[in-house]
């Protein structure tokens, strides 16, 4: 890992981190027309920068806000982060064991049973049956879909697919690093209270923390530091009132 302050104290070190990916360019508005470009060797594709020439580190038991626009990479950055994905340059030093990457609405089958896909989302986020079998009957009630386990998703709102999202996601004990995509906004009124509550446990509980929200009051009361990241680029890093308010004042101009 790099020399960057006290190396004992560095949880996470971002450095020179830059994604591409390729996207077609001009998009066909029908199938027939995607057959047609396909046949005629017509593809024109561009490469699109989700992140650019990003750095930054993040300290043993610090609460980071990720925030930006729509669409300036955050995500992205997360995933990166976590291992999902590979960055095109750059690496990311941190101990990949220790994460848990939270993020809702992954995972499900709607063809499948609730009680089914607690076992397929919960698989796909590393608990094992034993593990879910222990902490099935939590996740249910922290859901608040006693009855409906053996409905098939498809006929779930969209409010129950997020709070079972959120139930299973937060099953587990507070991990070392806890990275949390969007996931403080989920369901009614006196179901995001509850898992604002919930998160606020994991927060506190000790953990390194990333937190992606659109919401930069929920930032403010949490984070110890915020992170602004806008259109890809790296615009700001530091105190969380100031960061904040310098991109409440960019949106509201």
């Amino acid at each position: 890992m790099p020399a960057q302050g006290n190396t004992e104290q560095v949880e996470i070190v971002v450095e020179n981190v830059t994604m591409r990916f390729r996207r077609a360019k001009d998009e066909a508005s029908s199938l027939k027309e995607l057959l047609l470009r396909k046949l005629r060797g017509e593809h024109r594709y561009e490469m699109f920068t989700a992140l650019d020439n990003i750095s930054f580190c993040v300290e043993k038991g610090e609460v980071v806000g990720i925030i930006g626009t729509n669409g300036s990479g955050k995500s992205t950055l997360l995933k990166i982060i976590s291992g999902a994905l590979i960055p095109t340059r750059g690496q990311v030093f941190v101990d990949r064991r220790k994460v848990q990457l939270l993020t809702l609405g992954t995972g499900f089958d709607p063809e499948l049973t609730g009680r089914e896909n607690v076992y397929l989302n919960g698989a796909m986020i590393g608990y094992t049956k034993k593990y879910i079998d222990e902490k099935f009957e939590d996740i249910v009630r922290f859901a608040e879909l006693e009855g409906f386990m053996e409905e098939k998703v498809r006929n779930y709102s969209s409010g129950m697919v997020s709070r079972l999202g959120f139930a299973i996601a937060t099953a587990r004990d507070t991990p070392e690093i806890l990275i949390l995509d969007e996931v403080l906004s989920v369901g009614d009124m006196f179901f995001r209270k509850k898992s604002e509550a919930r998160i606020r446990e994991m927060i506190h509980g000790g953990s390194t923390v990333l937190i992606v929200s659109h919401s930069t009051s929920t930032i403010r009361q949490n984070c110890t530091k915020v992170i602004w990241i806008e259109k890809g680029r790296l615009m700001g890093s530091g105190d969380p009132g100031q960061i904040c308010g310098a991109y409440e004042k960019l949106k509201g101009g």
